[in-house]
C-alpha cells in the first residue's frame, strides 16, 4: 500500500494560535505505514493498539509500537512487563544517545512486535512532544526503522498537549477510538480538528473510527454521517478483552471461546482494512453546540 503523500511547500500555521514545533526533517519516518491511535483518556487506545499490532504481525508484517504516554503502559500486554522508557534510559546516560544500544530501549513482544515506551517528563516540568521527537530521533540514529513495515503510535488522551500533537507529524493515518457516548464523541470531534490543522503541513489524514466498549453505535453513526467519518471496526463491551489486560496478554493469547474468536477476527479485519481498504477521510469537525444538538434523545 502506498501512503498518501502531501508535498510541503509554503508552510502555514498549524491552526490559529498554534505554537507547535515543526517536524525536524532528520526525524522523518520513511518506508513504513505509520498509524496513530487517538481517543479520550481511558477509552481503550492501548488495548486497541496492542491487539492491532498483534494482528499486523499475524499478517506477516514487521511491527513497531510506540507508547506516547508518561503512564508507559501501552505495550505491557505485548511484552508481559512494564519496560524502561526512552526518557529514563536517556537520563541514565546523561542524554548521550550514542552510548545506548537498541536493547536498552526497544523490547520484543508477542509474535515479534517491537515495543518502545517513550515515557514523559515529570509532571509539570516539560513537554511530551519533545519526548516523542527524541524517541523517533533515537530510532533513526540506530537505523531501527529501516526494517519496519508498520509503526503504531499509541497517543495520550490530552488533546491540547504537545505530546498529543507530535505523532501527527509522522502518521499517515489516524484511528480514533470512541465509545457510543457524548464525552467520547466530543473528544473525537476535537481530535478531528487537530488532525485537520496538522494536515495543512503534514501527510496525516483520518483513517476512521474504532467503536469500542459499546453494544450500540447509533450515536457514533449519527456523528460519522454529520462529519464524514467511517467506522472501521466495532468491539462491543467484551469481557475477554478486559480479562486479557488483567492477564497481561493480547486477545490472541486468550483461550478460545466464541467471544475471543470474534474479537480476534475483528482485529484481523481492522488490520487488513488499514492495509488494503483505508482511504483518507476529509472530515470536518462540528462546533460544540452542534454536537450537543446532534446527539442524544429527541
Amino acid at each position: 500500500m502506498t501512503a498518501t503523500q502531501l508535498p510541503i511547500l509554503d508552510r502555514v500555521g498549524d491552526g490559529e494560535g498554534s505554537l507547535q514545533v515543526h517536524l525536524d526533517a532528520h526525524t522523518k519516518i520513511d518506508g513504513a505505514l505509520v498509524i496513530a491511535v487517538y481517543g479520550k483518556g481511558g477509552i481503550g487506545k492501548s488495548t486497541t493498539s496492542s491487539n492491532l499490532s498483534a494482528a499486523f504481525s499475524r499478517l506477516g508484517k514487521r511491527v513497531l509500537q510506540i507508547g506516547c504516554d508518561p503512564k508507559h503502559d501501552s505495550t505491557f500486554t505485548l511484552t508481559k512487563k512494564m519496560v524502561p522508557t526512552v526518557i529514563d534510559v536517556l537520563e541514565s546516560v546523561d542524554f548521550h544517545s550514542e552510548e545506548l544500544r537498541p536493547e536498552d530501549f526497544m523490547f520484543e513482544g508477542y509474535n515479534g512486535v517491537q515495543c518502545i515506551e517513550a515515557g514523559g517528563p515529570p509532571a509539570g516540568t516539560g513537554c511530551g512532544g519533545y519526548v516523542t521527537g527524541q524517541t523517533v530521533k533515537l530510532l533513526k540514529e540506530h537505523h531501527l526503522l529501516e526494517d519496519t513495515d508498520i509503526v503504531i503510535f499509541d497517543v495520550l488522551g490530552d488533546v491540547v498537549c504537545g505530546g498529543f500533537a507530535a505523532p501527527l507529524q509522522h502518521a499517515h493515518y489516524c484511528l480514533i477510538v470512541t465509545a457510543n457516548d457524548f464525552d467520547s464523541i466530543f473528544a473525537m470531534n476535537r481530535i478531528i480538528a487537530a488532525i485537520q490543522a496538522k494536515s495543512k503541513n503534514y501527510k496525516v489524514r483520518l483513517g476512521g473510527v474504532v467503536a469500542n466498549r459499546s453494544k450500540d453505535t447509533n450515536e457514533i453513526d449519527r456523528f460519522n454521517a454529520a462529519v464524514g467519518l467511517k467506522t472501521m471496526a466495532h468491539f462491543q463491551d467484551i469481557d475477554a478483552i478486559r480479562r486479557s489486560r488483567l492477564k497481561k496478554c493480547t486477545i490472541f493469547e486468550m483461550e478460545d471461546s466464541p467471544e475471543v474468536i470474534a474479537a480476534q477476527e475483528q482485529y484481523m479485519l481492522l488490520a487488513s482494512r488499514m492495509l488494503d481498504d483505508v482511504v483518507p477521510l476529509p472530515a470536518n469537525p462540528l462546533k460544540d453546540r452542534e454536537i450537543f444538538d446532534l446527539l442524544g434523545l429527541d
